[in-house]
């Protein structure tokens, strides 16, 4: 396991430690009080800690090198996982509205108590530190993973905050504001899952990672060559593979069009870092015409 895949799984070990301490003091106050809205956030919050499990297996099957059956490496592995994290929101969402349907025919009034106050503003503070952290630590490594985990992490912070102000209205007399709590904190978590899926699903059907127009641009002012086409990109945001085509002189010597073509390899690489790997097809131009 290289050294980048080595910093996400400490990072992600951390982060599941945290989470599931975060989840257990809401679910065990929760159920306790019988506070409907913090036990839901808590259970939001145990999903993070499955989600860094989830990512844990992910980074290990990406870490691999790149064999016979990859040969574009296992790099994508993660990309999935990010996307098996949004179907674990999904779930949780569905059962939390769930719940909340059961506690408006039930009628029960939960019992909110300062306790109830500093279990929530201690763990909000807890998942602040987290998405902070986590973030600027995916954006360092250029891991989807972290991304992803921190944007949910960090919707933590808005349901602990929804949480606060439905456990001041549940002491003013107001108890079905508990239940109206935990449908925001579904529509929440549902909209966590959509927007991690529609970024990680560019990944996995290949969007374009560099603008066509950018690439030839590049290319052209490589000495020798008469024109780019047929420019496509893919791959991870960290891990970008490039395919084009360029013409040269027909005439011109195969070790000639090699150099060129090693040299817009390496221009490249220059100006995109990221980029991996590209391939590059050597076509003969048109001939001018003597006219």
């Amino acid at each position: 396991m290289n050294q980048r895949f080595r910093k996400i799984r400490l990072v992600l070990m951390l982060i599941l430690i945290l989470n599931f301490i975060v989840a257990l003091a809401k679910i065990i106050y929760g159920r306790f009080t019988n506070t409907l809205s913090m036990e839901s956030d808590g259970y939001h919050s145990f999903i993070d800690g499955v989600s860094n499990i989830t990512g844990l297996v992910g980074i290990q099957i990406a870490s691999r090198p790149p064999d016979k059956e990859h040969p574009y490496g296992y790099r994508k592995y993660e990309t999935l996982s990010a996307i098996i994290i949004s179907f674990f929101l999904i779930l949780v969402g569905f059962e939390i509205i769930n719940n909340a349907i059961g506690r408006f025919r039930a009628d029960l009034s939960p019992d909110v108590t300062s306790i109830s106050f500093a279990v929530m503003i201690v763990t909000m503070f807890i998942n602040f530190l987290v998405t902070t952290y986590e973030h600027k630590q995916g954006d360092k490594l250029n891991s989807e993973i972290l991304i992803a985990d921190s944007m949910h992490t960090r919707s933590d912070i808005y349901l602990s905050l929804s949480v606060i102000v439905g456990l001041v209205a549940i002491k003013l007399g107001y108890p079905i504001v508990d239940p109206i709590i935990s449908l925001i904190i579904a529509v929440i978590i549902f909209r966590a899952g959509y927007t991690i899926i529609r970024k990680n699903a560019e990944t996995l059907v290949d969007v374009a990672q560099i603008d066509d127009e950018e690439i030839c641009n590049l290319v052209n002012s490589v000495s020798g060559i008469r024109e780019c086409h047929k420019i496509r990109s893919r791959g991870t945001k960290d891990a970008i593979q490039i395919d084009l085509h360029i013409k040269v002189r027909p005439d011109m010597r195969i070790d000639n069009a090699h150099r060129i073509a090693h040299d817009v390899e390496k221009y490249l690489k220059k100006d995109y870092p990221d980029i991996k790997d590209v391939t590059i097809h050597i076509e003969p131009a048109e001939r001018e015409s003597d006219d």
